[in-house]
């Protein structure tokens, strides 16, 4: 129910039922968990992740998800503290050492924990770049370092370039990493090549909210002003945030970006503005380093914005 048809009320009435049959399943509380999050409970969310952890304290996957919560709620230290204790139990976990690293760029706009991980991962195994590529070529843009970007376009495994569930094709890297050196025709072959991709996908199925909000971005790095917020538009109308508390806010940044990419930066600010101040993984680092939000330096609503997230 939960997976296949996004009916949270029914499964969580099902995992009740599941709970109290079974006291001692991590499994019911894992997923009550998931549907907590989904529909932005977020303290009962972490508290059944805590749960599901202390019934099987040596499954790294939960606690994985649980860091992923506090993430979300932008309590950094938190997450931290759940990765460590996770790389207890498995100390040599790439994503979970890709994770924890992570936390410092988000947190406090800090790439130097990415770089060490990913050059200590890549030297135990340099079979490992395409695992580690979504996470390099994020902090090739972020530093604009046009040769990183190279190596991690070059290393990014298919599907590489989603940002969470929001379907970006390989090709809008490409793109992202081509207008970063300047090479504008490049740019614009590889946003061209992505929109080909993400059309298709819209066009079989019309309300894939998420493909819907990566075809307004492309739009609107193609100069489609009318179609990119029409698009971005739909996709929030089709997963508000009251619908899924994960994927709507990602809807309402990306939206803000089309508006910024567009020239419409009131839109953009008030856009950005709700963003900022609903959980999501919209982080001080990323609007601090991400080049995409270039359009809107300069100016002091963008600041405000930026320091209403900054570490405290």
């Amino acid at each position: 129910l939960y997976l296949g048809y996004l009916d949270y009320d029914h499964a969580r009435q099902e995992l009740t039922l599941a709970q109290q049959a079974l006291p001692n399943s991590s499994e019911a509380f894992l997923f009550a968990a998931y549907i907590d999050r989904r529909q932005g409970r977020w303290e009962d969310s972490t508290r059944n992740f805590e749960h599901a952890s202390q019934l099987d304290p040596r499954n790294a996957a939960i606690l994985q998800q649980l860091s992923l919560s506090y993430e979300n709620l932008r309590r950094y230290a938190d997450a931290a503290a759940v990765l460590d204790r996770a790389l207890t139990i498995v100390p040599n976990d790439v994503t979970l050492r890709t994770l924890r690293a992570r936390l410092a760029l988000r947190w406090k706009a800090n790439t130097k924990p990415m770089h060490t991980i990913t050059e200590t991962i890549l030297s135990e195994n340099p079979n490992a770049a395409p695992v580690v590529a979504g996470e390099c070529l994020p902090l090739a843009l972020y530093e604009r370092d046009a040769a990183a970007a190279q190596r991690a376009l070059a290393a990014m495994p298919p599907g590489g370039c989603f940002e969470a569930s929001i379907p970006f094709p390989n090709a809008w890297c490409e793109g992202l990493a081509a207008r970063m050196r300047g090479d504008q025709e490049a740019a614009r072959d590889a946003f061209t090549r992505a929109r080909t991709e993400l059309e298709k996908i819209v066009h079989d199925q019309p309300d894939y909210a998420e493909a819907l909000s990566a075809l307004g971005v492309v739009d609107s790095a193609l100069g489609n002003k009318e179609d990119a917020i029409r698009e971005g538009r739909r996709a929030v109308e089709l997963m508000p945030v009251s619908k899924n508390s994960i994927e709507g806010p990602q809807l309402i940044k990306y939206l803000a970006l089309i508006y910024a990419w567009t020239g419409d930066k009131d839109r953009a600010f008030k856009r950005l503005e709700k963003a900022a101040k609903l959980p999501s993984y919209l982080s001080y680092g990323q609007l601090r380093l991400d080049p995409i939000w270039d359009p809107l330096r300069g100016d002091p609503r963008f600041d405000k914005i930026v320091a209403s997230l900054a570490p405290k």
